[in-house]
């Protein structure tokens, strides 16, 4: 039970990746804060943490609003005094050509996607004890992208820059930071995406992962079996990048 004794943070833990996450995390001791936006979503993570015998609460939580991010942290400090694990998860996309993109839009990505990730850690990491772990998802497209995504990829290119980056500040022994970057995987995300859709970027089926294999990942990383590792990313693609 490698989180037993361990609070544990996830954004955008009402489905997906993020809520396979909260589910490992649970599985091994950890008690789960999932923070998103739909309620209902969120009583359902809950729900299924519970009925496994795991330990869960939702917070409703806009990643948007800066207050809201200070004032969900002021409640779960209240709650439980510190935070063991940090996973930032939760992300949005756009589909437009960068030419008739609204920057509203881009600013909104920006916050969801990266700006939430730097608050969340600034406001956590006073209250991380010794041996803590910061785990930020990022994407294959920070690496190799399509068209149409451009705040997407930039977003994800930022949050690994932000990751080596810190990394440099901060003692491993202490909070370590990384990044895990998932491929093509069984989400909505991945299904809803307009260029999927259409042909231009082309997923094949069989080498789709699951929202399971990419959590099993994030655990790994945010766990102590990952001591030594700090300031990078763990890519997990099944081969994808080495196809693009």
């Amino acid at each position: 039970m490698r989180f037993s004794n361990k609070v544990c943070l996830v954004t955008g833990g009402t489905s997906g990746i993020g809520r396979a996450t909260c589910l490992r995390l649970a599985a091994e001791g950890g008690t789960v804060i999932a923070l998103g936006r739909d309620r209902a979503d969120g009583a359902e993570t809950v729900q299924l943490i519970t009925k496994a015998g795991g330990k869960a609460v939702f917070m409703a939580c806009d990643l948007t609003k800066s207050r809201a991010i200070t004032g969900i942290m002021k409640k779960v400090l209240a709650k439980y005094h510190r935070v063991d694990v940090l996973v930032c998860d939760a992300a949005m996309m756009t589909f437009d050509r960068l030419a008739d993109l609204p920057l509203s839009q881009w600013d909104t990505l920006m916050l969801v996607n990266l700006r939430s990730l730097v608050q969340l850690t600034q406001l956590c990491l006073p209250h991380m004890p010794a041996g803590s772990a910061i785990v930020a998802i990022s994407s294959v497209h920070a690496h190799q992208t399509t068209a149409n995504v451009v705040p997407y990829a930039t977003s994800k290119g930022g949050l690994e820059a932000f990751v080596r980056g810190l990394s440099l500040e901060l003692d491993r022994k202490q909070t370590r930071i990384n990044a895990v970057a998932p491929g093509a995987v069984d989400t909505p995300m991945l299904w809803d995406n307009p260029n999927v859709k259409s042909g231009t970027e082309t997923v094949d089926k069989a080498s789709v992962g699951t929202p399971e294999e990419l959590a099993a990942a994030i655990a790994f990383m945010a766990s102590a079996d990952a001591s030594f590792v700090h300031g990078t990313t763990l890519v997990v693609d099944g081969g994808r990048l080495a196809q693009l």
